[in-house]
């Protein structure tokens, strides 16, 4: 299969811009403060223009298909039933356990789903429902959370508020209403504005891979015995659980088949997202936490999209 085997490759890619990271912090190279500073800029900067320059290319319906549907309920499933396992055998902390939920049902979009969507489903425009549902639902909700549990009290005003602070969220926003504008009169951005954006935005998903490959120097990976069972309960509900949920609802719900039925499956599939990692360090929990749940998830993801691409292709 052709394009199952560009979909490896695109694993292949991925890997090795995790180890330029690792690399990079094993000779030092950026400093003590090198990670922090990839983490923040990506996160403030790089990652709100990436999703502005892809959603505001992306035609408004495509942006809001009816797959959406499937992708929220059973990400939220997924959420949802790590929270519930957490309280009857984890036990962990508040922040920790939003971090384990994130890992849970983050699907990575960008570079994993991407070049999936490129080559294995043929239409790079399935994973924009995605992009919008997670950067407008479940990443303001999430933030929220962690900025109660690490803050302390906080508003109701604040929470009310919080979404409008979040930057990924408002380059979405702005590149949907891009988007709606251009289809309604047709209107666009000039290059000469566009292009820097997009630029920009190019460099998000390196900074984020490098960034979590340089948090694997000097640490061994699974090291925290005490975490494991959270962590392979995180890759199976992410691998195995979401994409049978995707299926379900898909076939019998919502009446999907053909191409979009394996599009639903294959998106619901991809491994934990690096943005995930980006959070954590954000608020500083979870950090050892996240980066195990998206390794793990990274490395079996490509197993069990091959397995579904073997089903039902």
């Amino acid at each position: 299969m052709p394009g199952l085997l560009s979909a490896m490759q695109g694993f292949c890619v991925i890997g090795i811009v995790i180890a330029v990271g690792y690399v990079a912090a094993r000779m030092h190279i950026g400093g003590p403060q090198g990670q922090m500073v990839l983490n923040r800029f990506s996160f403030f900067v790089s990652s709100p223009c990436l999703m502005f320059a892809i959603l505001s290319k992306e035609p408004i319906f495509e942006i809001f298909h009816s797959s959406i549907i499937v992708a929220f309920f059973s990400a939220a499933i997924v959420g949802v039933l790590f929270i519930v396992l957490n309280r009857l055998f984890f036990h962990m902390g508040a922040a920790d356990t939003t971090i384990g939920a994130l890992n849970s049902l983050y699907l990575n979009s960008n570079n994993i789903g991407l070049p999936i969507a490129t080559y294995i489903l043929g239409n790079p425009a399935l994973v924009a429902p995605i992009l919008v549902m997670q950067q407008a639902i479940f990443t303001p909700v999430g933030l929220t959370v962690l900025d109660v549990t690490t803050k302390g009290k906080v508003s109701v005003k604040e929470i009310v508020r919080q979404p409008l602070h979040q930057p990924l969220l408002i380059g979405s926003l702005l590149g949907i209403v891009l988007s709606a504008v251009n289809a309604k009169t047709g209107w666009f951005l000039p290059d000469y504005l566009f292009d820097p954006i997009k630029m920009i935005g190019d460099s998000a998903v390196p900074m984020i891979l490098m960034a979590f490959g340089m948090s694997l120097h000097g640490t061994r990976p699974m090291q925290q015995k005490s975490s494991r069972p959270a962590i392979f309960t995180v890759a199976i509900l992410k691998n195995i659980v979401m994409p049978i949920i995707a299926f379900l609802l898909a076939y019998f719900v919502m009446g999907f088949r053909g191409a979009t039925l394996y599009a639903c499956v294959v998106l619901a599939a991809l491994p934990t997202g690096q943005n995930v990692y980006n959070y954590a360090a954000r608020y500083n929990v979870g950090l050892t936490f996240a980066r195990d749940g998206i390794l793990i998830s990274t490395m079996t993801s490509p197993v069990f999209i091959a397995i579904i691409a073997a089903l039902l292709s």
